[in-house]
């Protein structure tokens, strides 16, 4: 592993690694947030799961997040959002391929000998941030639009991972949706009973462990009634007993001026959550 960025900020540093990935077969980078806490005990740590086109660097630079980690004492790792490399199949478009990994454990080739990025943010991220940070293993997770997507399915299963999530304008149905069905019959292949797996409305209905849910959505989104349908996962939560805390937020878009708005309020919900015992 090896640190490529290093940035004083609020008191604590902005990090930037690249690390060789065993699930992934590739060279991997992540940021990571240590608040000035960590300098002298050990933090819990929130996971953030950027969208489509990104990487390690949209949120470290556009959302202002590392004021309000200080000042709460909690560690921001952000992967990549797919895998990396010459090596790595990848799509024309932004919707498919890298910078659009969606956060699944792929079966079809050529995206399978790459794209486990569901592992890769479950298992092999969390014990190598564990084993070489300041950190606990109190963990929440968040994310956007895909990211967003990758969040919630995350949470839901995998129980005990995580103590939180909350998500901005989350893809909560991808089977249901052009973004998601264009990147699960690439990735999973033609048979959809394969994709409820990592579809966020399907999972919620039979879920094991009932977490605090938070997720904020612009009303001013341009993706709101073609790509990510918010109310879908609501409805499906409230048929299944699950408490959902929607927020639908006048006038904001899709974009980081929306993520930057509330992202002190996500971050003192998953603090409430990974301090409590």
């Amino acid at each position: 592993m090896e640190r490529v960025e290093h940035r004083a900020c609020f008191g604590g540093w902005q990090d930037v690694y690249q690390h060789a990935s065993a699930t992934l077969g590739c060279v991997m980078r992540f940021a990571i947030y240590l608040p000035p806490q960590a300098g002298h005990t050990k933090v819990p740590v929130l996971y953030w799961l950027s969208g489509l086109t990104c990487n390690e660097q949209n949120f470290i630079t556009k959302a202002g997040a590392q004021r309000y980690a200080a000042e709460h004492g909690i560690a921001i790792v952000c992967p990549d959002t797919s895998p990396r490399g010459d090596a790595v199949a990848d799509a024309e478009g932004y919707d498919l391929g890298k910078g659009a990994g969606f956060y699944v454990n792929a079966t079809q080739a050529p995206w399978a000998a790459h794209y486990q990025m569901h592992d890769y943010v479950a298992h092999e991220l969390p014990a190598l941030i564990e084993a070489n940070f300041a950190v606990t293993s109190a963990r929440a997770i968040s994310g956007h639009s895909m990211g967003g997507h990758g969040a919630l399915t995350l949470a839901l299963r995998n129980p005990g991972l995580y103590r939180s999530v909350s998500a901005f304008s989350p893809i909560v149905a991808p089977m249901q949706v052009p973004w998601g069905q264009k990147a699960f019959a690439a990735y999973l292949g033609d048979d959809v009973t394969t994709w409820a797996q990592y579809d966020a409305c399907a999972l919620i209905k039979t879920a094991a462990e009932k977490l605090p849910i938070l997720i904020d959505q612009g009303e001013a989104d341009e993706f709101l009634d073609g790509q990510l349908k918010p109310w879908l996962l609501k409805g499906a939560a409230d048929a299944a007993g699950y408490p959902v805390c929607l927020r639908m937020q006048p006038g904001h878009d899709h974009s980081y001026y929306f993520i930057a708005s509330f992202i002190g309020e996500h971050i003192a919900h998953h603090a409430f959550n990974l301090k409590s015992v």
